[in-house]
């Protein structure tokens, strides 16, 4: 499988090559030059594969012979080391918990992923280190953080916006140590981004081996199309036609979702539900797409004005607007609406959604109008845990902290605080 840049004015590379590189050399996010849809007897049986068969057929055409069957398999297995529960929280209409793996987050995914083929890449190769740059709104660098920790030959920086971030997100990312260190930034998640992106083109940094864990890498991208298989098999026998809603932000799970849909998976239509930061709304009402600066709100992960992976999305349909909303729907909700929906999926159903998974809601039940007939999925992207200082008292509960935030809580946040792109490349060297 080669891959190829959406700037289309860079050479094809290959899928270690991708992984490695993260963003082509003429800034464009890299594509795979096919994608095969599975057989339908892959489909018929679905139901008597496990997750990690599932994710193997799913990612192998993607990986081609550039890492061996058996590590692919290993990889796949310590990458699904939890649970992906679908929980049902009204009559036809589902939550898909992505959060009980070890940050609590659906990145853990992603991240777990791409670490373990970052590590494999590097095996032979002891005297280079790799440098993982990283932006993150909220849960990218927690997941980063320790999907990475103690890989060898790689160092991960993450960047993230001062004050943007829960206290949580926030520990998960600035109390590990080790190969591990935060970048505090004075400004929202786009500047991060942008740092991000422009560190990657700077010739002058060629010697730290610069490549990104934000979704723009293939390996951190590609794996979220799981989620959706594994939610099909679960739902198979029910025989009705899925709509998938996920909370969109940087627009890579639901990039993935239609990735999948690409492959064979039967899916009948996706919802991009968004907060304020409503580019993608936007671009569907007037064809016209125009980012805007990131505005803060309760669903912090989600504040991105300008996703980078939409232009997966559109290359996907050949930028034909129409073609595209026969499958895709995008809606915008405030954090009124979102704080409401909480407290009505709470006290009718007695389900605890956070601010993401709650927007997610909200844009499936508005979809679901034009699907009578659907079962609808939302993604639960994070733990409540997560974001406690909304939910708690929003519903007025009381949440128990899980193991897995147990442990960084008592711990000392580390970052340096930095302002802009000289600082960042000062503290690269």
């Amino acid at each position: 499988m080669k891959y190829y840049s959406l700037n289309h004015n860079a050479p094809k590379v290959s899928f270690q090559e991708a992984v490695i590189q993260g963003l082509s050399t003429d800034k464009g996010l890299y594509f795979p030059e096919k994608i095969t849809p599975l057989p339908t007897t892959f489909f018929d049986t679905i139901e008597n594969l496990s997750n990690e068969e599932i994710a193997f057929e799913a990612i192998k055409q993607f990986v081609g012979d550039e890492i061996p069957t058996d590590t692919l398999k290993q990889i796949i297995a310590e990458t699904l080391c939890f649970d992906f529960p679908l929980v049902e929280v009204e009559k036809g209409i589902y939550s898909l918990e992505l959060f009980h793996g070890p940050t609590m987050a659906f990145k853990d995914v992603g991240a777990r992923f791409m670490s373990r083929c970052l590590g494999y890449f590097n095996k032979d190769n002891k005297d280079s280190k790799n440098t993982v740059l990283v932006a993150t709104s909220g849960d990218t660098g927690g997941a980063v953080a320790s999907g990475f920790l103690g890989v060898p030959g790689v160092e991960v920086i993450i960047l993230y916006p001062s004050g943007k971030v829960s206290d949580i997100q926030e520990r998960q990312l600035t109390t590990l140590g080790q190969n591990i260190k935060a970048l505090k930034v004075d400004g929202v998640f786009d500047d991060c981004q942008d740092m991000v992106k422009k560190a990657f083109l700077d010739e002058s940094l060629k010697h730290k081996n610069l490549t990104s864990a934000n979704s723009i890498n293939i390996a951190r991208w590609l794996p979220q199309m799981f989620y959706f298989f594994f939610a099909y098999k679960a739902l198979k026998t029910q025989n009705k036609p899925l709509v998938f809603s996920c909370p969109s932000g940087n627009f890579g799970n639901i990039c993935a979702g239609i990735i999948a849909k690409k492959m064979g998976l039967p899916i009948a239509h996706f919802v991009a539900a968004t907060n304020v930061n409503d580019t993608v709304p936007r671009f569907l009402e007037n064809g016209i797409y125009d980012p805007e600066p990131s505005k803060a709100t309760i669903s912090n992960a989600m504040d991105v004005g300008n996703p980078s992976n939409f232009i997966r999305i559109q290359e996907m349909y050949q930028n034909d607007l129409e073609q595209f909303k026969k499958d895709f729907s995008s809606f915008t909700f405030s954090d009124v609406e979102t704080l409401a929906a909480m407290k009505t999926i709470f006290n009718t159903d007695g389900y605890i959604a956070e601010p993401h998974g709650a927007v997610g809601y909200l844009g499936l039940k508005k979809e679901l109008v034009n699907h009578p007939n659907a079962i609808g999925i939302f993604l639960e992207t994070a733990h409540p845990i997560k974001f406690l200082d909304t939910v708690e008292p929003t519903l007025n509960i009381k949440l128990p902290i899980p193991a897995q935030i147990k442990s960084v809580l008592g711990k000392e946040k580390v970052s340096v605080k930095i302002k802009t792109y000289e600082e960042l490349k000062a503290f690269l060297g």
